[in-house]
């Protein structure tokens, strides 16, 4: 059984890896990759996703007001949030809207395949860095 993932992150070259990345595995499938949150809720709403891993700062609807609208409209997609800022209140604010997950986008590989997994699985994952 694959894990369903939902990509919203606006660099462009960021997001094509985190695509490229899912696709080695067996186990994922990238059902929707975004540049923008506008269309997080509603793309997820007609792929419904296991998990939507989202970036913390996007523009439009930022990451965590879509993870508090999942939460709301479709409480089995888990959120992952990702975060390029090292230093602000993205933690708290994550777990306050029913996120997963908070990871720091320079973690490893392996640690954002796992974390994804693992999130899909119903457990939670924050970054040791992030409180």
């Amino acid at each position: 059984m694959s894990i369903r993932v939902l990509i919203a992150e606006d660099a462009d070259a960021y997001r094509d890896t985190l695509v490229a990345l899912l696709d080695l595995e067996d186990d994922f499938e990238v059902v929707a990759a975004l540049s923008s949150g506008e269309r997080i809720v509603s793309t997820a709403l007609e792929h419904r996703p296991d998990v939507a891993l989202l970036d913390i700062d996007l523009p439009g609807v930022d990451g965590l007001t879509a993870s508090a609208e999942l939460a709301r409209r479709l409480p089995d997609c888990q959120v992952l949030i990702l975060t390029g800022l090292t230093f602000n209140d993205g933690f708290r604010r994550a777990q306050a809207v029913g996120a997963s997950g908070f990871l720091f986008k320079d973690g490893s590989a392996d640690g954002l395949i796992d974390a994804v997994r693992r999130v899909a699985r119903g457990e939670r994952v924050f970054d040791a860095r992030s409180h």
